[in-house]
């Protein structure tokens, strides 16, 4: 029996591993050609490689999944569009945490509260010609509605909609097969969401050292971005096991991504380091809400989540 169990034991971490280097190899292969090619970041073909780049989790988690272990996918990795009220968590509790990390970076020192935007104006001064900035303003300017509410209610549409099917691309791969595996592992929900957390924090590298998300700190950002997934993961591996569905996940990253913007409309001042949502300010608010999730989790959840690992799932193709 001890034979058997070390056997599945080396054969999981095999496919794990296999995992993680082709996922690696493919998404840094990709951007490596990309670049070397002259590339830049910002114009329309950046883009499309950034879309391409977030599919690679979800095409090689297949690819092992089915292709190379023949073992089913739709259930082992939790594809289930059942909703329930976890759903609902995924998709409105991005935005909170942009309010959130809003306020808390007004308490950050060089920070300011901005009205008029002035502070989203300068940073688009990097990108944007002045007449598309004058634009901007005028429109602004003419708008009944401060821009803040509509980007509201545009990111929430675009959060269970269109971003949430490219971060479906990512969560597959991280919150389907990777958090089951490490599961099935015995690592547990801390360790297997610090562990995930990392590994994904990395996978970002050749974006972030190409002004992804720390346009002004590209170095520092690599660093910052996996202290940044290190705080997201419990929560987005909360989400997904609560709703015993990676969709659940999809939709909180898919919110998350388009409703960053929340964060940093009415704020002037400081850097990509302290404000938004992957700056200081986020990391606060981040924490926050695993603070929150741990005490729910251990005095008010009928079960807590340790129980909750996805290896109990239906293996059903």
């Amino acid at each position: 029996m001890i034979e058997v169990k070390n056997l599945e034991r080396s054969q999981r971490t095999k496919k794990i591993v296999s995992f993680v280097i082709l996922t690696y190899a493919v998404s840094w292969g990709m951007a490596a050609v990309f670049f070397v090619f002259g590339g830049r970041w910002t114009s329309l073909s950046g883009t499309l490689v950034a879309v391409a780049y977030m599919f690679v989790p979800m095409t090689v988690a297949i690819i092992v999944q089915k292709g190379i272990y023949k073992e089913p996918v739709k259930g082992p990795l939790g594809i289930s569009f059942k909703l329930n009220r976890w759903f609902l968590v995924a998709w409105v509790l991005p935005p909170i945490i942009a309010f959130g990390t809003f306020g808390v970076s007004l308490l950050l020192p060089g920070v300011s509260y901005s009205p008029g935007m002035e502070g989203m104006f300068e940073r688009f001064r990097a990108t944007l010609k002045p007449e598309q900035l004058e634009v901007m303003r005028q429109q602004i300017a003419a708008s009944p509605v401060h821009p803040i509410w509509i980007a509201l209610v545009q990111g929430l549409i675009a959060g269970i909609t269109i971003n949430a099917v490219a971060a479906f691309g990512e969560e597959l791969g991280w919150r389907g097969f990777l958090q089951r595996e490490l599961s099935l592992m015995g690592l547990g929900f801390w360790r297997s969401s610090a562990l995930i957390g990392i590994i994904w924090g990395i996978w970002h590298a050749p974006l972030i050292l190409q002004g992804h998300n720390y346009p002004q700190h590209p170095v520092a950002g690599v660093f910052m971005m996996t202290i940044g997934t290190l705080l997201m993961t419990p929560i987005l591996s909360y989400v997904r096991l609560r709703a015993k569905s990676v969709i659940a996940a999809a939709v909180f990253h898919g919110s998350f991504n388009a409703t960053y913007g929340l964060a940093i409309m009415n704020v002037k001042g400081g850097n990509d380091l302290l404000t938004g949502t992957l700056g200081l300010a986020g990391f606060i608010s981040l924490a926050a809400v695993n603070l929150a999730l741990l005490l729910y989790d251990r005095f008010f959840a009928k079960e807590r989540v340790t129980a909750l690992i996805p290896a109990n799932e239906s293996d059903e193709a």
